[in-house]
């Protein structure tokens, strides 16, 4: 029997437990909160983050973290700007292993992506990501969902591919990391602004044409930073930024209705675009890069610009080709 560790007991930590040891697999699902896996203990489902699903027989809840199997792939489900700081807490135990980290974003302060924080903290384990167009409750109830596993090492990513894949959870193998990594991290940005457009109201030609734009902002940082732009035309770019930019089930989509809107947003939901934003708008900043769409999004969220503001010094920029 497969047997896979998950570190990270949020709605797509649990979600992935759960159609997992669905597939088969025996399943050890990690929360740092000893009160939260009490309660997932008690009651079979993690009522605050994923209410209502059922957590099958086979799947296994700790706080210990101690306990990591050398040949288990551990999947990272933590938030991105948290990640640095828990692989340096817990190198010791996971240095060495297959370490396929889920979360999408760039870290704020060292500004890289998930398998470069892996690489450093861990060097002699295998980093991996799982990323792509996917909400936790479409995985947990079963759903078909198609993601991107992209390692460098394409022998590592083959078994991780066949030990990953479900009847439901249908994995594309890839070696670019970094395409991959950066299609999740900054189709996120690019759901806030689409978010902004519907929640003031400027209607979905708007919305289409900024997610086009976004896209070519996108492929132009992956070109930069050494990735694949033919990566994006995949289910971890297009695919997630079509997903992300029309459902309310993103939570940075909701993210910016509510900005476009003048509302308040739950400051408990994590949004990982926000962090993102101010990172690559640094990074651009950095590498000359011109990502404008980008850059109002961090300004935005840094209150140097209002919504009016940034459509009018969008809508101003001097026409040119395609």
């Amino acid at each position: 029997m497969t047997r896979i560790t998950v570190l990270g007991a949020g709605a797509f930590g649990t979600a992935l437990a759960v159609t997992l040891a669905r597939g088969g697999a025996s399943v050890t699902l990690w929360a740092r909160n000893p009160g939260q896996v009490a309660q997932m203990q008690n009651t079979g489902e993690n009522k605050a983050r994923l209410p209502g699903v059922k957590l099958p027989i086979n799947v296994a809840v700790t706080s210990e973290i101690s306990f990591v199997p050398a040949d288990e792939p551990v999947l990272l489900t933590l938030p991105m700007q948290t990640l640095r700081g828990f692989l340096s807490e817990s190198r010791a135990q996971l240095d060495g292993r297959k370490l396929v980290a889920c979360c999408k974003g760039i870290d704020l302060t060292t500004l890289e992506g998930p398998a470069s924080l892996i690489a450093r903290a861990c060097p002699k384990a295998v980093p991996a990501i799982l990323t792509g167009p996917s909400f936790a409750a479409d995985i947990a109830r079963g759903l078909p969902t198609a993601l991107t596993l992209a390692c460098a090492d394409d022998a590592a990513g083959e078994e991780l591919q066949r030990r990953l894949s479900t009847p439901v959870l249908r994995l594309y193998r890839s070696t670019d990391v970094t395409g991959a990594e950066l299609g999740g991290a900054l189709k996120n940005v690019i759901a806030i602004a689409a978010g902004i457009v519907t929640g003031s109201g400027l209607g979905d030609s708007a919305r289409a044409a900024l997610m086009t734009r976004g896209y070519a902002e996108m492929a132009r940082m992956v070109t930069e930073l050494g990735g694949r732009p033919e990566t994006l035309a995949g289910l971890s770019g297009f695919g997630d930024l079509v997903l992300t930019c029309t459902s309310t089930q993103s939570r940075n989509f909701r993210f910016g209705m509510a900005l476009g809107r003048g509302e308040e947003f739950d400051p408990s939901v994590t949004v990982e675009g926000a962090a993102t934003a101010r990172a690559v708008a640094a990074l651009a900043g950095k590498r000359g890069l011109d990502m404008p769409i980008t850059a109002m999004i961090a300004a935005l969220l840094d209150r140097k610009l209002t919504i009016a503001e940034a459509v009018s010094a969008l809508l101003s920029r001097p026409l040119k080709q395609e």
